[in-house]
């Protein structure tokens, strides 16, 4: 069955050239968000795509004026420096996904995108659990360097799993790594906006930064992330390369570093996501003597990566979204 695909041409038309090529795709058009929303409740497609011109443009206004929380909606935008700031907002706003043309920056290739698209049609609808909202766990003041470290890898949907997950996790808790899949120009952002949420401080690695307690590292987009020791302290080595399980970052080469420096010392955590990014790296984080923790698949907007993990057995134990955070920490806390 074909899935339907509502593109909004808000000045570009990169989407539907690209989208018709697939023949699993039926492509309808819109010329603004009016007849966008218009179209969208006779059809009711699987995806509306808002492709974007390289104006500036307010993609959250545009988001809250379609006021379709049913349908998911997906960003298609050239990368300006106003597009890193507004595409968060409109992931915040609840879109599904963004993508950035591949003719812009060649942050993706074709078949990337495609792929993109296609798992953004079938998102899972999150909700919360059965627990009520918990207090996080406060884990006893440790030094500054951090004996523990929990690492965290996300893909499609990630942006705001990570928010939910970090959010809940209080000040004098163990150093976080993290791999996100995201463009070069939108980890400094993203890392910006997550620090101004949270109580621990969020930043974008740097070469060298040592994993800290009550602090989270971002790897930087399009290089690696590596966790390395030297004594009692563990620090993170950026890094250019070939892509590992298709990506860079690679959450999978994070992970690999994390069984190999921190073994029992380390928690994983493996979030929503396309593909199977981290699933044979969470195993080895297990196998080397790591707790380890998958979202499940009733909270992931993307239920690939976790579902990867879990069918190789790298999984102590699956949690919805909202107790993530709190699964990580008691498992800490045990170390």
């Amino acid at each position: 069955m074909e899935l339907r695909i509502l593109i909004a041409e808000l000045g570009g038309k990169e989407a539907r050239e690209l989208l018709k090529k697939d023949p699993r795709f039926e492509i309808a058009t819109a010329k603004d968000i009016s007849e966008t929303r218009e179209k969208a409740e006779k059809r009711r497609p699987n995806l509306i795509c808002l492709d974007y011109a390289t104006q500036q443009s307010d993609y959250a206004a545009h988001l809250r004026q379609l006021a379709l929380p049913s349908i998911p909606t997906m960003i298609f935008s050239p990368l300006t420096k106003n597009a890193v700031k507004t595409a968060l907002a409109a992931l915040a706003a609840g879109a599904v996904d963004f993508a950035i043309k591949p003719r812009v920056c060649g942050a993706f290739t074709e078949k990337e995108l495609i792929d993109k698209v296609y798992a953004a049609t079938k998102p899972k609808v999150a909700s919360k659990s059965a627990f009520s909202r918990p207090k996080p766990l406060v884990i006893a003041p440790q030094s500054e360097s951090s004996k523990k470290i929990i690492a965290i890898g996300a893909s499609t949907g990630g942006t705001e799993a990570l928010k939910e997950v970090l959010t809940r996790v209080p000040k004098n808790s163990p150093g976080i790594v993290i791999v996100q899949h995201m463009p070069s120009s939108f980890t400094g952002p993203f890392a910006q906006r997550l620090d101004s949420l949270c109580e621990i401080n969020v930043r974008e690695a740097k070469n060298g930064d040592e994993a800290l307690v009550n602090q989270a590292l971002i790897a930087p987009g399009d290089r690696h992330m590596i966790l390395r020791k030297s004594g009692l302290r563990y620090y993170v080595e950026i890094i250019d390369g070939d892509k590992v399980s298709g990506h860079r970052p690679s959450v999978d080469a994070l992970f690999d570093s994390v069984a190999l420096c921190a073994g029992a010392n380390a928690v994983g955590v493996i979030l929503t996501g396309m593909g199977g990014d981290g699933a044979r790296g969470l195993l080895k984080m297990r196998k080397a003597g790591a707790k380890t923790v998958a979202q499940d698949e009733k909270t992931c907007v993307v239920f690939g990566m976790p579902k990867v993990a879990i069918e190789l057995g790298g999984v102590d134990k699956i949690a919805p979204l909202d107790m993530v955070a709190f699964t990580a920490l008691q498992f800490a806390a045990e170390i």
